[in-house]
């Protein structure tokens, strides 16, 4: 019988992180602009903001690597009845959370909201499917030099694609890339996202190609802590190789540049890179020098413990604030103008809104965790 992976205190910590802070980027308060870091970059560039959504998928390939010893003791067709099983639950719950509430008020009458006018992909979806694939690269191809080729050729392959079947004036152009082509044939502008004011999907098919290059290294980097421990050559070595995706991220950006809602191959490297410098410093933090006033990793911790069901949670409770009706307006926009907006104007006051309403998700969290409830799919 194999030993169980030992648990790292710094991981659960980095996810939880991740979610606290997906949760204050994706719910700013209304009646002001917030602050530029906390949004995504308009289309190249990159913010703070634009490493949440990657980090969530280096977190999934952390706690892929702490599954895969119990994969060594199933069988092949258990292991795919569980991968494909899991991969399924997820995609779906990111399809209908976008199309809750599932009905639209129109003319003062309930109407049920058509599936031909729903967002197919998203962001749960982009995770089941990074899962999906990642998983089963794993699984199957022992040799890590093989997956880092497999790796390479997701990376390349990717710029390639959209170099051969992209507009050749602008291959990298928010409505003239290969990606955004293959996403209006195979689903139509109808089923794509319309944040953009066009038919564009920033977790488009194509896009996910190297989307799962980040679980894949986030896998690797959680094998590499449970092989490794907890000294400072392992935590020396994850630092670097960080600084050297960053590096490679940089130097490729001259000739595909780094951008989020692409999610261009040096976009992978840099967030990767800037995901094992965090990683490496939470292991010295928390693992090493156990520094630990008031207890402050028990607050990322306890929605760690629910990352999937908090994430879901803060996504569907919003858009309940926006159905609420107070007099002519929505509880949302009437609690930020009423309450935050006067407390603070301006980007402080949208700022304050998303704070307390990340508190109001980690309450949640609080109570399932106080309860033993950890939902799982």
């Amino acid at each position: 019988m194999s030993q169980k992976p030992e648990r790292f205190l710094s991981l659960d910590v980095f996810r939880g992180m991740t979610i606290c802070f997906m949760i204050i980027v994706n719910t700013p308060g209304s009646g002001a602009a917030p602050f530029a870091p906390l949004e995504h970059a308009a289309w190249f560039g990159f913010t703070p903001t634009d490493l949440v959504f990657p980090s969530f998928l280096f977190a999934v390939g952390n706690a892929m690597s702490f599954t895969s010893s119990k994969f060594a003791q199933m069988s092949t067709g258990a292991v795919l009845a569980k991968i494909f099983k899991r991969a399924f639950i997820i995609f779906m719950l990111g399809f209908l959370m976008y199309w809750f509430p599932f009905f639209d008020r129109i003319d003062g009458q309930w109407v049920f909201r058509p599936f031909s006018g729903t967002r197919v992909m998203g962001v749960l979806q982009r995770i089941a499917l990074c899962y999906l694939f990642a998983s089963l690269i794993v699984y199957f191809v022992k040799s890590k030099r093989a997956v880092i080729i497999i790796s390479i050729i997701l990376l390349v392959g990717y710029q390639l694609l959209l170099l051969a079947f992209g507009d050749a004036a602008a291959p990298y152009g928010m409505l003239t890339n290969a990606g955004t082509y293959f996403d209006k044939f195979i689903l139509g502008d109808a089923h794509l996202y319309h944040g953009e004011h066009v038919a564009f999907d920033p977790e488009g098919i194509l896009s996910t190609l190297p989307a799962i290059v980040n679980v894949i290294c986030g896998y690797y980097a959680g094998r590499f802590v449970q092989e490794k421990g907890k000294g400072y050559e392992a935590i020396a070595k994850l630092f670097l190789v960080g600084c050297l995706f960053i590096f490679l991220s940089l130097c490729w950006n001259l000739s595909f540049p780094i951008g989020k809602k692409l999610w261009s191959s040096p976009f992978t490297l840099l967030t990767v890179g800037l995901d094992l410098t965090i990683i490496s410093s939470l292991i010295y933090i928390v693992e090493v020098a156990k520094w630990n006033p008031a207890n402050w990793t028990s607050f990322f911790t306890t929605v760690g413990k629910n990352p999937l069901a908090i994430y879901i949670l803060s996504e569907i409770l919003i858009i309940a604030f926006w159905m609420i009706p107070v007099g002519k307006t929505s509880f949302f926009d009437w609690i930020n103008t009423s309450v935050y907006q006067a407390i603070l104007p301006g980007a402080l006051g949208s700022l304050l809104f998303a704070v307390s309403y990340m508190l109001l998700c980690w309450v949640v969290g609080k109570i399932l965790d106080s309860r033993k409830i950890y939902i799982r799919v």
